[in-house]
């Protein structure tokens, strides 16, 4: 799918249409969340600092365009924006601030707790003169409690959260998720928020402030497994790819790769028993109910183990497909990227930048109506400082 770059303030479409975002964000869960509000039509003006180079994440990895500032982990949480080089450790870069602030609708900041409040740019110092404005925060460890001071990411949210002892090999070391899904979750959380709190807002005029830390969300995706410990005090034990409530359930190795088996129910493991010629495992009282294969789960794996290795991959597939057993591949990125399905689904956009086209990840979400547009490609840093600051009113109208 190719998009054009609409003119400044070329919002056409988009649910936030008029919703006006100042970014103060950096790394991943901020920006992840600013993107989101521009995917939807918001009009977000990026501030970073012009002394370091911009976010971050513009020197985490090798450009991949003529601009030697966008990196692939910049790019991908950072379109739909403008740009601002700012550096609001200066009153002339603070009253920028506060003069964009009165027209946003959103400011969102990721600085350590209290560390805005030096600029008097933190909540409590812009709420008199922002009465409406909704001014979402996110940090490591939330603005409260023991751990407030120290620094907060992925990684670390990953580990203290409790996630990284739930995941790898049952006897391997705790391991991380492969990409940065608590920075991400975060994101989605904060979106949420600030969603929600624009609604507040627009019923009855009150603006006020969203706060969500890394270790907070990433312990509120603990599910069933937080949920568990919980209510029985057991500790959950890492299990690679099985599931702890459904047997059998994971990833398998093939004569030639592997195969994710999900078989949820006793009538899906009687179809998946005839496929392997292995009937009267689903009448044997250890196997014949999900129950009774959790108890019975390395007895069970033993069994399956050499089984589905007589067979290649896509062999399995077609036959649990036959059998409305859920099955699936196990893809690498080009295979991904390859397929018809992420063509169907637009999962792949390209944008311009300076003549080179850049390749992002599509957004998920599929609105009737509203549908999310690629307006702007990611932004070289303060690529848009002189557009913004020779106007009163930056800001895209509604």
């Amino acid at each position: 799918m190719a998009v054009s770059d609409l003119p400044p303030h070329g919002l056409s479409h988009g649910a936030l249409r008029g919703v006006k975002v100042l970014d103060l964000t950096r790394i991943l869960a901020g920006p992840t969340t600013t993107q989101l509000l521009g995917d939807l039509g918001a009009d977000v003006i990026k501030v970073e600092n012009p002394g370091t180079g911009g976010d971050d994440t513009r020197q985490w990895g090798t450009s991949v365009a003529r601009d030697a500032d966008l990196t692939p982990y910049f790019m991908a949480a950072n379109r739909n924006k403008r740009s601002l080089a700012l550096d609001i450790s200066q009153p002339d870069g603070q009253q920028v601030i506060r003069r964009l602030a009165a027209q946003a609708d959103v400011l969102m900041e990721n600085f350590k707790p209290g560390g805005l409040a030096r600029y008097g740019l933190d909540y409590h110092s812009l709420r008199d003169a922002c009465p409406r404005l909704v001014y979402a925060s996110i940090s490591g460890y939330g603005h409260t409690g023991p751990n407030r001071e120290k620094p907060g990411y992925d990684l670390m949210a990953q580990g203290y959260g409790g996630m990284m002892s739930l995941t790898g090999a049952p006897d391997g070391a705790p391991m991380k998720a492969g990409v940065g899904i608590a920075d991400v979750m975060c994101g989605m959380y904060a979106a949420v928020g600030i969603l929600s709190a624009l609604r507040h807002r627009d019923l009855t005029g009150e603006g006020q402030q969203v706060e969500v830390a890394l270790v907070d969300s990433q312990i509120a995706w603990l599910i069933n497994e937080g949920v568990g410990y919980l209510n029985t005090g057991q500790l959950p034990v890492r299990r690679g790819n099985e599931h702890p409530s459904i047997m059998p359930y994971g990833n398998y190795q093939t004569s030639d790769g592997h195969v994710i088996l999900a078989v949820g129910n006793d009538s899906q493991f009687r179809r998946f028993m005839r496929f392997l010629a292995l009937e009267g495992l689903a009448d044997d009282p250890r196997f014949a109910t999900n129950p009774a294969r959790l108890d019975n789960r390395q007895a069970l794996t033993d069994i399956l183990i050499p089984a589905l290795r007589r067979h290649s991959t896509q062999t399995v597939i077609t036959a649990m497909e036959a059998a409305k057993v859920p099955v699936g591949p196990v893809q690498t990125l080009d295979q991904v990227f390859a397929s018809d399905q992420v063509g169907a689904r637009d999962l792949v956009v390209t944008m311009e930048s300076n003549g080179t086209p850049l390749r992002l990840l599509g957004n998920p979400l599929k609105f009737s109506r509203t549908p999310v547009t690629y307006r702007r490609p990611p932004p070289t840093c303060g690529a848009h400082s002189d557009e913004i600051l020779a106007t009163d009113h930056p800001f895209a109208e509604d």
